[in-house]
């Protein structure tokens, strides 16, 4: 076994390979940009080395700079993670070529396998199943256009070096294709530097299943089970899930026995993963199941396997890359319980999914189940890289209770002010069709209306309600000590004073930008209990330590005093920045205070107008620009700029007051 190992590979990956090989005894090396310079991954690696600027292409995708890397630092080899150089049989070659150990397979199967038209002919001679299509070298629009209309449509048109859904289109109608292909084609050639394509027969309830192989360098080659991850957003897996719901030992036995074929027809060695895709409109069965491509890697999903199997994958990944056999024989690896995971993004589900970036002022995970991640509170999300900041991963008997448990590990999310899909992933996992299993690649898209946030519930208005009655009444940071109406610096808590009656007070706040307004009776007791009236709904409302509890029942985690902020309301999963709103007119007024505020962190790149203009309702007051689009936040109303929060430069973060506009009369 060697004796050092540099992870060419930043975030959760590059922390996971270090627990593992620490736990093995290796010296362990982390590369990481300027960018990543405080990110968990260096200081957890006995060693360290910049690679260069926070561009990926700079950076982690120079090999050249992470070979220099692993010989300043006396590396013995090198783990490539996923992404980046992973799949890079060049890379491979060069790692090898130097004298170091490649955790990985040969490059000569990530060649073979890189290619889907390539890898589907040699499947075909191998005796795998492959989806009905062509892959054939004319690539004359003609010739593609005949055998779509042979295959017969829909059909789907697919970039042969493509991934991630690039490259990729349906077509319904023939008259359509010409398009599409050209699209396709283009797609190809820019993001993968190959226009050229294959052709499928589209099937209409497609279920990702994929199967997790290893080889080694004695022959053996074994498989781990299937994995389902079906449920998908556009293309990008969400939530995967092991074993495969529905699957029965006949139909796991065919798929498991193509995959090893897969794997045996390219002399694989180390951990690679057999992507099948199978049509569930009669459920799953061996005949209706076909390979789709191999990814010559280990994968995000690793950890549902590794929780059914008890088998740590990157220390097999560590033993097969220094010459030992694998560990366990074909029949001592079994499946035990259900396991699920659900990926974190930077996102924000009610902005299009649009990337989330910026400090994590406040990040907190849930306890008692698996989290994958390599960003903690106080650091900050890049625009440089992807946004998965995590992985929830639950392992439990059934797969009623693994949906369960991941459902309830989604609602303790606590993520601040970055925002992610943690609610949107509370949803899907407690949708009945979900929880039936009634799942396929089309399910988000076809229940997105139930899926997406609809702003926040009851509970949470009344909550906000109730923060900011408590920060008006007693004070920011004074819970701890009820304040008698008599004192002399109790002004605040006299609002609405009146002997043998309880002091009422109108208080209004900002939740997520909605304006929310209601009466609050305080019970005078000191135990920050509140009586809130909401549109003619009367509930308590108390805040204890971090959670605020609605008619002793619902409970709500709350974070104090965020920038501007009075709160933030945690809610299964969603996150409500709350503000109390001291301007802009009375209880009955405009819908708004007039504060203009940052939907995400960004850069203020635009400020046509200066405190004191006048302004007319949709006219820009600040333009921000975030992940390379420009939004103008414009007036709510004729009136006037009252101030002007940031300047031409500044970086701002979600819900900071960029500027506020004064209503003008009437």
């Amino acid at each position: 076994m060697f004796k050092s190992v540099l992870v060419a590979n930043r975030g959760e990956i590059a922390c996971r390979v270090f627990r593992t090989a620490r736990a093995m005894g290796l010296r362990t090396i982390a590369v990481y940009s300027e960018a990543d310079a405080k990110a968990p991954h260096v200081r957890m690696a006995d060693e360290a080395v910049l690679l260069g600027p926070a561009q990926a292409s700079e950076s982690y995708l120079d090999g050249a700079k992470v070979l220099a890397a692993a010989k300043a630092t006396g590396a013995e080899a090198i783990h490539p993670g996923y992404g980046f150089l992973s799949e890079n049989a060049d890379f491979a070659e060069a790692v090898k070529a130097a004298g170091l150990v490649w955790i990985g397979p040969p490059p000569a199967s990530i060649r073979a396998m890189g290619l889907k038209d390539a890898a589907k002919k040699l499947m075909i001679e191998a005796g795998v199943p492959v989806t009905p299509g062509y892959q054939g070298e004319d690539q004359a629009a003609d010739t593609l256009k005949a055998e779509a209309d042979r295959i017969g449509y829909p059909v789907l048109i697919k970039a042969v070096a493509g991934g991630g859904g690039k490259g990729m289109r349906r077509v319904d109608r023939a008259e359509d294709f010409a398009d599409a292909l050209a699209s396709a084609q283009r797609e190809g050639q820019s993001s993968f530097g190959d226009p050229r394509v294959l052709i499928e027969t589209y099937i209409t309830r497609p279920r990702h299943i994929e199967v997790q192989v290893f080889g080694d360098t004695h022959g053996t080659v074994v498989h781990l089970n299937e994995r389902d991850c079906s449920l998908q957003r556009r293309h990008q897996k969400v939530i995967e899930e092991a074993p495969a719901p529905g699957m029965d030992a006949e139909t796991r036995e065919a798929v498991t026995a193509a995959a090893v074929r897969a794997a045996q027809a390219v002399n694989y060695e180390g951990a690679g993963t057999i992507e099948f895709i199978a049509d569930a409109s009669e459920g799953l069965r061996a005949d209706r199941i076909w390979f789709m491509e191999m990814n010559t890697r280990l994968q995000v999903e690793h950890p549902v396997t590794e929780a059914i199997t008890g088998v740590d994958l990157v220390e097999w990944q560590l033993r097969v890359a220094a010459g030992e056999p694998i560990p366990l024989k074909q029949d001592e690896i079994g499946i035990h319980g259900w396991a699920m995971e659900a990926r974190l993004y930077a996102e924000d589900p009610a902005n299009g999914f649009l990337p989330s970036i910026g400090k994590l002022e406040h990040f907190r995970m849930p306890e008692g189940v698996r989290v994958d991640t390599g960003v903690e509170q106080g650091g900050e999300v890049s625009q440089f890289y992807d946004p998965m900041i995590a992985k929830l991963i639950v392992h439990e008997d059934t797969r009623e209770e693994a949906a369960e448990a991941l459902a309830e590990a989604c609602c303790e999310v606590e993520v601040w002010p970055v925002r992610t899909n943690a609610g949107f992933l509370v949803r899907c996992l407690e949708h009945p069709r979900f929880v039936s299993g009634d799942v396929d690649t089309g399910f988000i898209g076809a229940e997105e209306a139930a899926l997406l946030p609809c702003g926040p519930s009851e509970e949470a208005r009344i909550a906000a309600l109730t923060l900011v009655a408590d920060n008006q009444h007693f004070g920011v940071g004074q819970r701890s000590e009820y304040r008698s109406p008599w004192e002399s610096d109790a002004d605040s808590v006299a609002v609405g004073f009146r002997l043998n009656a309880e002091p009422r007070a109108l208080y209004r706040a900002r939740l997520d930008g909605e304006l929310v307004e209601g009466s609050a009776l305080s019970n005078q007791t000191g135990d920050f209990t509140w009586k809130i009236d909401l549109e003619g709904r009367q509930a308590l409302g108390r805040s204890n330590a971090r959670e605020i509890i609605v008619d002793g029942r619902i409970a709500l985690g709350y974070v104090e005093k965020i920038g501007d902020l009075e709160g933030v309301i945690f809610a299964r999963g969603d996150a409500w920045p709350v503000s109390a709103v001291t301007h802009g007119g009375s209880a009955t007024g405009p819908a708004s205070d007039g504060s203009l505020r940052a939907p995400m962190p960004g850069k203020v790149v635009a400020v046509p107008v200066k405190a004191g203009d006048p302004v007319k309702k949709g006219q820009p007051v600040v333009v921000i620009e975030a992940m390379k689009m420009e939004q103008a936040l414009t007036a709510p109303y004729d009136g006037v700029v009252e101030s002007i929060g940031y300047s031409v430069g500044d970086q701002v973060g979600a819900d900071a007051v960029l500027a506020v506009v004064t209503a003008g009369d009437e």
